[in-house]
């Protein structure tokens, strides 16, 4: 069941963002996220198959197909319609809300020291 109005948190919006381009898996999610935020953002491993878990439950993600690594299974995941849809919701959050505060001009009604 997919949440409608979904308040993501940073390390989930960079997940799904991550997706945009196509199937990943959870070191190509991490990579992405650290790419894309100019390594600010640094996800665990932990707290990214954490959220990819609750992403996945809420319908925004879908595990797809698995392929052997060095002995390892490597699962890989894709953006659902629905994934799309509460990113670009939150983009918008995110812009209304940044225009709040760049949209003002500096300084004005502070009075002088």
């Amino acid at each position: 069941m997919a949440r409608q109005n979904p308040s993501l948190t940073e390390s989930q919006y960079f997940i799904l963002a991550a997706l945009l381009d196509g199937p990943l898996h959870g070191y190509g999610i991490i990579k992405a996220a650290e790419q894309a935020t100019g390594g600010r953002l640094r996800i665990a491993v932990g707290t990214l198959y954490g959220a990819l878990e609750r992403l996945e439950r809420a319908g925004l993600v879908a595990a797809g197909a698995e392929e052997i690594v060095d002995g390892r299974a490597r699962r890989y995941y894709r953006l659902t319609d629905e994934g799309t849809g509460a990113l670009d919701r939150e983009a918008l959050r995110m812009r209304q809300a940044a225009s709040v505060v760049l949209g003002r001009a500096r300084g004005a009604g502070v009075a002088p020291a």
